[in-house]
């Protein structure tokens, strides 16, 4: 692996262009990245003029009419996409060969081979490669692996995850086929990243079912059983149910479980439900924002303060339990 070249570059903020103008990059990552003092918006790519200096007149940096024209400013350091799943690939493979460390919303790339492709052109350009899964980075849930990696409910024995959302309007990007929509890219891929973060040992698919819309034709359900060395897990996702965001780790000797475990909000505290010995504890962790944390991380490994091997890694395991999940469901 070639040296991270990032550290060596500047030790003022971080530039940053985004591509395209995404309703999540406005409500949530570009108000954290404002929040983030080593990291500044240069640039936000468009296809629209009129929505990027809407965006760039209530965040900052250039408004930009084109995504490649982002890519290549000499200003951006960073790239973040937040484009439709399908487009994953394509502009991660422009922004690292343009030489720009990226951050890039799940799923990294909608297979694995691709996911392969792209990890082994930031490793040749020394470049820094993240996937956005925000909640790994929330104090909560380090505490929960703390927690387990301390036998506090003993032996991990299942893992169970479950992210689903209400109906979308028929309209909605999540159901358009080519643009990589569907429920296991859209909310499935939390649910397998909750399982992989308590198992220790390569997972493996034993069973998968999904639910394809009439008129869409793409994912609008799904849920899997996969299993470990010494544990099992269950996962469940979709588009047509109330909503949940939660996890839960059954141990021989008690249980942890964890509510808006996904997407929670900074502005509230976050809880824990411990179950140990006929005894239930609820633990309280502090309002925090874990989409700051996770931009934090992404400025530390790109400065050289942080081995980037390991979010590589994360990218690889993830992409190839969700496609063996997505194979077994269509068997």
């Amino acid at each position: 692996m070639r040296q991270n070249p990032a550290g060596r570059r500047r030790t003022g903020p971080i530039g940053i262009g985004v591509l395209g103008c995404a309703d999540y990059a406005r409500r949530r990552m570009l108000p954290a990245m404002a929040g983030v003092p080593s990291l500044r918006v240069t640039a936000v790519g468009s296809r629209d003029t009129n929505k990027v200096e809407r965006f760039t007149s209530e965040f900052g940096g250039a408004p930009v009419l084109g995504y490649q024209n982002v890519v290549d400013r000499t200003d951006v350091e960073a790239v973040y996409i937040p484009l439709p799943s399908g487009l994953h690939t394509e502009w991660t493979t422009r922004a690292l060969r343009a030489g720009k460390h990226v951050l890039v919303e799940k799923p990294f790339a909608p297979t694995l081979g691709e996911a392969e492709r792209l990890i082994r052109l930031a490793d040749e350009q020394g470049l820094v490669v993240m996937e956005n899964f925000a909640f790994t980075h929330h104090s909560r849930h380090t505490a929960v692996r703390t927690m387990v990696a301390e036998g506090r409910i003993g032996v991990p024995r299942l893992v169970t995850a479950d992210f689903g959302i209400p109906p979308r309007p028929a309209t909605d990007i999540r159901y358009r086929r080519e643009l990589g929509g569907g429920a296991l890219l859209d909310v499935g891929v939390y649910t397998v990243r909750a399982v992989q973060e308590f198992c220790e040992s390569e997972l493996t698919v034993k069973a998968a079912w999904e639910e394809r819309g009439k008129e869409s034709g793409v994912d609008v359900a799904g849920s899997a059983l996969l299993a470990g060395t010494e544990l099992a897990a269950r996962v469940g996702y979709g588009f047509v149910h109330s909503y949940r965001s939660s996890y839960d780790i059954w141990g021989s000797e008690g249980r942890i479980s964890v509510e808006r475990a996904y997407t929670h909000p900074a502005d509230s505290p976050a809880l824990v439900r411990v179950e140990r010995k006929g005894r239930v504890q609820t633990l309280e962790f502090r309002p925090e924002n874990q989409l700051t944390s996770l931009l934090e991380t992404f400025v530390h490994t790109v400065r050289g303060n942080t081995d980037p091997e390991p979010y590589r890694s994360e990218v690889l395991a993830q992409a190839a339990l969700v496609e063996a999940v997505s194979t077994r469901s269509k068997h």
